[in-house]
């Protein structure tokens, strides 16, 4: 079921998530901050106005590795507005592999960074994850945050966190897209819905749920491949998980399924403008694998 690369090098790597600029709410998941609302509110620099934006994701892949190293410099070429790192620094996400991993592979993109941390990192967080986007950034990262840009509300969730309906996070994201519309973009690190080795992650539905009817696209990592999944409950759920780490083979007769490639390294690139996105899946040799199109009202 699982085809890993035989390629060893650095053990953990911290996935990249830094100036998460524009962050217009932020939060805690692990306890409730002192603040009477229940949540802190973000103060990172505003992005610039812009009618239209490219944001690159992809996860799984901070490692140290040569191939890892090639896709980065493949979403460099790319000239990205954001990226979003959709987690995992191997091995357990500590400081060492922060600063050796994922400097290695993501340094060049890290003040351009909008992180999510994985299964990986959240068990060393406060030896890795916190204290090095603290030093990127200057203050200690949100466990979940939103910013906008091109007209769209991007979300960074923790699906590494506590998870249920009355906690913290259910309640910010609730609030966050009460307002109606669906032209949000969230992203975390265990999909929901997947058709690859890790399959469905029953313990993040509430996240999905507080989103259906709220955002047209969700972008995962986790499996260490690429899929699309079919539109579901008016969300189109993207996997990009084959940053370099190892591939996990997909089961392509998955119905829900609506393409996949587990054969190659490959990373997402979202070109944004008002009421639509368009997605690429492309390899780190520059190929587009599969391109789509998500629309949106406000």
């Amino acid at each position: 079921m699982i085809r890993r690369n035989m390629r060893r090098a650095w053990p953990t790597v911290a996935f990249l998530a830094v100036v998460v600029a524009g962050v217009v709410g932020a939060g805690s998941c692990g306890r409730e901050p002192a603040s009477s609302a229940g949540e802190r509110r973000g103060d990172f620099p505003a992005p610039k106005a812009t009618r239209a934006a490219t944001i690159w994701a992809v996860g799984d892949g901070a490692d140290g590795s040569a191939a890892a190293r090639r896709l980065a410099a493949r979403i460099v070429a790319g000239r990205p507005d954001r990226f979003l790192y959709l987690g995992d620094v191997y091995e357990t996400g500590t400081a060492q592999e922060f600063a050796r991993n994922y400097q290695t592979v993501y340094g060049r993109l890290k003040k351009l960074t909008a992180p999510t941390p994985g299964n990986h990192d959240w068990p060393s967080r406060e030896r890795g994850y916190y204290p090095y986007w603290s030093r990127v950034t200057g203050r200690r990262p949100p466990d979940f945050y939103a910013l906008r840009i091109a007209g769209w509300q991007i979300i960074g969730l923790n699906s590494e966190g506590p998870l249920g309906r009355g906690d913290l996070q259910q309640r910010w994201l609730r609030r966050e897209v009460a307002a109606g519309g669906d032209c949000r973009l969230a992203f975390w690190h265990r999909p929901r819905y997947s058709a690859g080795l890790h399959g469905d992650q029953d313990d993040v539905a509430p996240l999905w749920e507080a989103l259906r009817g709220r955002a047209a696209l969700v972008v995962n990592g986790h499996d260490h491949d690429l899929q699309e999944m079919r539109k579901r409950e008016g969300i189109i759920g993207l996997v990009a998980g084959a940053g370099g780490r190892s591939r996990y083979e997909v089961d392509r007769g998955d119905p829900r399924l609506a393409w996949a490639d587990d054969r190659v390294d490959g990373a997402l690139r979202i070109d944004l403008r008002p009421g639509r996105a368009d997605y690429a899946f492309v390899s780190a040799d520059g190929r587009v694998l599969r391109r789509g199109r998500a629309t949106c009202t406000r």
